[in-house]
């Protein structure tokens, strides 16, 4: 039988205040307290994992065994499907901190796709929940779309968002209000498969 979150405050196992703010709006329904890594001040693990699932669970399990309470770490990425899941698990590290940020990473995807008639892509999500007594359970979300350029920037989203434009809507992630972003994004399936099996 799959393990309920009984406590009211979860551990965010996450440095990233965008992340942070999106898992706020969509827990407080479940009279949830979320808390960040950064906010414990709790050490950032190596994510030398080769899977979403991996990196997830290795970010999960440190920030429980660390602050005593259940977390829950998430690995998500882009992958497009024309350069064979690239960047993939590297997302985060695609991009170069000394050029400009994820514009940078988006411009770099941007070149490397070229002419392809294939600009398609997906996000990917995996979320572990770990209790600190070592036990887990890891779910995935993902959402598929398009990547289009010029970037679409809005007021929201982060990361990749201005470059991604999901199946069904004409609006990139970085366009669409947070309560659509929420309810379609692989983050949110991932985290709605978490909610339906243990809150």
């Amino acid at each position: 039988m799959m393990r309920k979150l009984t406590e009211k405050k979860l551990v965010l196992a996450t440095h990233n205040a965008g992340k942070v703010a999106e898992m706020q709006e969509i827990l407080a329904p479940f009279g949830i307290t979320v808390v960040s890594a950064g906010d414990l001040n709790l050490s950032e693990p190596e994510e030398n994992g080769t899977t979403f699932v991996e990196n997830a669970t290795i970010k999960a399990v440190a920030a429980a065994k660390e602050s005593g309470l259940p977390a829950l770490g998430d690995d998500s990425g882009l992958c497009v499907h024309a350069l064979g899941g690239r960047p993939g698990i590297y997302s985060a590290r695609y991009n170069e901190p000394k050029k400009n940020g994820f514009m940078y990473a988006m411009e770099k995807l941007n070149e490397e796709l070229g002419d392809s008639a294939d600009r398609s892509a997906h996000f990917a999500c995996a979320m572990v929940i770990a209790w600190p007594d070592g036990e887990t359970r890891s779910f995935e979300g993902r959402v598929n779309g398009t990547l289009c350029w010029p970037v679409k920037t809005g007021e929201h989203g982060f990361g990749y968002d201005p470059m991604f434009v999901p199946d069904g809507y004409d609006a990139s992630f970085a366009e669409l209000p947070a309560a659509v972003k929420n309810a379609v994004s692989h983050r949110a399936r991932a985290l709605k498969m978490f909610t339906d099996a243990c809150l």
